[in-house]
């Protein structure tokens, strides 16, 4: 696929139907176990981080990702909403969530959504800003201009879409996915192998929580963190990498898909992981195939 799916984002109905698809779809994905998606050893996956709605970066992440090339192909998606740019200061980046949605129910086992702390502080109402203000003040009046009477409906909609999402994506070669590691050790890992519940959305322990919010990355903690996870290699994103692609500590790369120098990268999941700097010399930028819209 080189374009995004064609969707009425205007239609409540169609909306609510997409939202509440794609979260029995994860629910219910053969590759699930508990809480992580466990990735199968053969084809590839692309990496991205944080896109925050950045204009015409999802488009080249899913030209990029190849999907209907293979059904050995995987992408992970994560933190798609809250960008910068508005409407009238209203922020309509729902439509980011909807396109990633109808690509779960069209490709159920190569889209990957991974939980993240914007999509989470959506759900919970907890007030969260890039520096221009509440985005999920903002993001609610995007629904409410949108959809009128029906907003709390995809509200109500998107939140069992983000819920559904997955912590992690793992797979046999030792690398581990997800938005972003705890700063803590004595979150509880039973979780990875369980669905999820409100305690692990919680803060400051709760295992979700702690998975969407850390950004403790010094040598020792990381290190500390692999042998928990049992992983090789940690790619995230929530922190800031101004080239686009970065490795802060033995084992973690830091990945933005969100501003003029984001990257993603493609991980060969039938052979060993490859050293961190050559991961990162391997980088895509996403402006080489950026699509931007009218």
């Amino acid at each position: 696929m080189s374009a995004l799916p064609e969707i009425d984002f205007r239609n409540s109905a169609a909306m609510v139907d997409v939202f509440q698809r794609a979260a029995e779809t994860m629910h219910a994905s053969p590759l699930r176990r508990g809480s992580i998606v466990h990735l199968p050893s053969r084809g590839r996956l692309l990496a991205t981080g944080d896109v925050h709605d950045f204009p015409g970066h999802l488009a080249a992440i899913i030209q990029l990702a190849g999907l209907d090339e293979s059904p050995n192909h995987h992408v992970m998606l994560h933190e798609l909403i809250h960008g910068e740019r508005l409407i009238n200061g209203m922020d309509i980046s729902y439509r980011n969530l909807a396109i990633v949605a109808e690509l779960v129910n069209r490709y159920p086992l190569q889209v990957h959504p991974l939980l993240a702390n914007h999509e989470l502080a959506q759900c919970f109402r907890i007030s969260v800003s890039k520096g221009g203000g509440d985005q999920v003040a903002m993001f609610d009046d995007g629904l409410d201009y949108v959809f009128g009477d029906s907003a709390e409906e995809v509200a109500t909609a998107i939140r069992e879409f983000v819920l559904a999402m997955p912590l992690a994506l793992r797979a046999e070669n030792g690398l581990w996915t997800s938005h972003s590691v705890p700063n803590r050790l004595d979150f509880d890992a039973t979780a990875f192998a369980r669905i999820l519940t409100s305690d692990d959305y919680a803060s400051p322990s709760g295992t979700a929580w702690c998975f969407v919010w850390g950004r403790l990355q010094n040598p020792q903690h990381i290190a500390a963190l692999l042998k928990i996870c049992e992983s090789k290699l940690f790619i995230v994103g929530h922190c800031q990498a101004e080239m686009g692609i970065e490795s802060p500590a033995p084992g973690l790369v830091v990945i933005n898909s969100d501003h003029e120098r984001g990257v993603v990268v493609y991980i060969d999941l039938e052979s060993p992981l490859p050293p961190t700097d050559e991961l990162v010399r391997s980088a895509i930028p996403l402006g080489l195939y950026r699509v931007f819209e009218e």
